[in-house]
């Protein structure tokens, strides 16, 4: 059976990738303790036809043992199920917005304690789970941005290890979940040519241009080099996903075509997925 746990932060967008999932043909739960996880495969497995396709939203509002769940986890890959964990998160500035926007109150409001101090509980109290799954930083994504990374995500492989790639703009802030993160800003820059200013890097000016640059060349040679030492041990070590952002300093043009083209050279080795924060 495929079960997809989604958790995270309060206010991060874990209905938005739930409901993905339903429209996608997966059996949905929001907020299921996941103690009844066993009785609720075990149910679903008896019904004919069978569904075997089931997605959890777990957090902090069930009282989640962190400690015990990632157990849990192994315990269902031994019994042969496909389990994978996706964690969503994004800094605090952002989640105090979207609260303040929705005028919703934290599942720790009841504790009669601040909301930036809710969030800073939760996020500790989730930590030991983020550090078994694939996380995505929600901030500076739109609902349909997240619907896309969610649903590329769920296409993949997990049994392989999993090459994230997203590209990004510094003046909008480096990604903080990255495992890797590469400064292209000293390439040349189609920015300044007001003919390519309009294209972004997955485009044929773009990709053009930067093709014929050496330093543009050499620097994809060297992060290439560097991954293709690196990602084999990383995966030695048992790990499922492994991120990596490459930054310019708006995110459209330079960072775009050099993620495109890493993403390319990996995909016959790993599974692969691409994401450009900073286009629309």
């Amino acid at each position: 059976m495929k079960i997809i746990l989604i958790s995270g932060l309060s206010g991060s967008g874990k209905t938005i990738a739930l409901n993905l999932l339903e429209d996608n043909g997966f059996f949905c739960i929001d907020n299921l303790p996941l103690e009844l996880l066993p009785e609720l495969i075990a149910l679903h497995s008896h019904q004919r036809p069978a569904n075997d396709q089931i997605a959890i939203s777990i957090d902090i509002r069930s009282n989640l043992n962190t400690h015990t769940a990632h157990e849990t986890l192994i315990a269902l890959r031994r019994a042969g199920h496909q389990v994978s964990l996706l964690f969503l998160e994004a800094n605090e500035a952002v989640l105090l917005r979207r609260f303040s926007e929705t005028r919703r109150s934290h599942p720790l409001a009841r504790n009669h304690i601040t909301l930036p101090e809710s969030l800073h509980r939760e996020r500790e109290w989730l930590a030991p789970l983020r550090e078994h799954a694939y996380c995505i930083d929600t901030s500076s994504l739109t609902a349909q941005q997240l619907r896309h990374l969610v649903a590329q995500w769920i296409g993949i492989d997990h049994n392989r290890l999993l090459v994230s790639i997203i590209s990004f703009g510094f003046k909008h802030s480096a990604p903080p979940h990255a495992d890797f993160v590469f400064d292209v800003r000293s390439l040349p820059n189609p920015y300044y040519d007001p003919a390519l200013r309009p294209y972004n890097g997955k485009e044929q000016p773009i990709r053009d241009y930067l093709a014929t640059q050496p330093l543009v060349n050499e620097m994809i040679g060297d992060i290439f080099h560097f991954l293709h030492r690196w990602l084999p041990r990383i995966r030695q070590e048992n790990r499922s996903y492994v991120t990596i952002a490459i930054g310019c300093t708006g995110g459209q043009h330079r960072s775009v075509y050099i993620a495109e083209q890493l993403g390319r050279q990996l995909a016959d080795e790993y599974q692969t997925l691409v994401f450009h924060r900073q286009l629309s």
